[in-house]
């Protein structure tokens, strides 16, 4: 899929990104060229330094930003994949700055959406949260709003040959911002604050999350948001294989914050499809049967939900310990 193709990632040089780009080098030699799209040039410096153009000759580095619409159809010229993966993603910031989240999640999604029409991109796939399901802030509202456009967008396509879809996971261990870099930043202190003890998360892995964007982009219908099955893990749990020598000090839920996090309701039952490893939630436009014949998928049960908390797999504290290591070192 991949070879001889030219790609684009925004958001390029974050933790996806990353490890994106390391996993096409890696797998796919014959890629023609693999564009990092971002609007930080020191992150760019820093990633020429890993990455660099002299060894990875297919590799260029273009700064720009998704809310710039004339430099996105810029840095489309030529592209056939685009992963978007641009977004401002902090939960307090966006819940300060609502209207610079909205610029970035959703204008940025349909600055996208316009340039890749524009370009003739073929495959576009648009990287979401479980914060997108049921959203009880402000970034999960600018991410369902972006979940939809990008949906949508197979409406107004006309005869271009081109799909575009969305990957919904949870939460990636170890990224920037998240919990376990900063449970083991606090650990020294002694001291280690939870939000509230009944707290689950959702957890999956950066290569797990590149794997289901690769796999998205050979397979995906178009109109899909593509869910993967993947474990979740209490709050409390993390704590003790972080640090299980710290006090945990009750701090109370943060202004957004779910107790469990949801990546498909109730709601959306009837329109999603059990895929063997991923859920397929799918729009009105493609028929449920047809899909299910073709992809040899199964409807969920009509009273299906799929959140963090009754999840059937969740991630003892030794498995934690284990991954914790695996990713980050250990935390010992």
């Amino acid at each position: 899929m991949l070879t001889d193709k030219s790609i684009l990632v925004t958001g390029g040089t974050g933790s996806f990104g990353k490890a994106f780009v390391r996993t096409v080098l890696e797998r796919y030699p014959e890629v023609r060229r693999l564009v990092i799209f971002s609007r930080d040039e020191l992150k760019q410096y820093e990633m020429q330094q890993v990455f660099p153009a002299s060894q990875f000759p297919c590799l260029r580095y273009f700064i720009g930003d998704v809310r710039d619409e004339a430099r996105l159809r810029r840095a489309l010229e030529g592209i056939d994949i685009v992963v978007h993966a641009a977004a401002l993603k902090q939960v307090p910031a966006a819940e300060y700055n609502p209207f610079e989240c909205i610029k970035t999640n959703v204008l940025g999604a349909q600055n996208l959406i316009e340039a890749c029409l524009s370009n003739g991109v073929q495959r576009v796939v648009a990287l979401s949260t479980d914060k997108a399901a049921a959203p009880v802030n402000l970034y999960g509202a600018t991410k369902l709003c972006s979940d939809k456009l990008f949906i949508a967008a197979n409406n107004i396509k006309g005869n271009r040959d081109i799909r575009f879809s969305v990957v919904r996971y949870g939460n990636v261990m170890g990224s920037r911002g998240s919990v376990i870099p900063f449970f083991l930043e606090r650990r020294k202190s002694g001291v280690l604050p939870i939000t509230d003890p009944r707290m689950t998360r959702f957890n999956i892995s950066l290569q797990e999350g590149v794997d289901m964007v690769l796999w998205s982009i050979e397979h995906a219908w178009g109109g899909e948001v593509l869910v993967p099955k993947i474990p979740s893990y209490r709050i409390t749990d993390v704590a003790i294989a972080v640090a299980p020598n710290c006090r945990q000090e009750i701090i109370g839920i943060r202004p957004g914050e779910k107790i469990h996090e949801e990546m498909i309701t109730l709601s959306d039952a009837a329109s999603t499809v059990d895929l063997g490893h991923y859920y397929a939630i799918l729009p009105a436009a493609l028929n449920l049967e047809e899909y299910c014949a073709a992809t040899r998928g199964k409807p969920v049960a009509q009273d299906f939900s799929y959140d963090s908390g009754n999840n059937p797999k969740f991630l003892s504290v030794e498995q934690l310990r284990v991954l914790i290591a695996q990713q980050m070192g250990s935390p010992d």
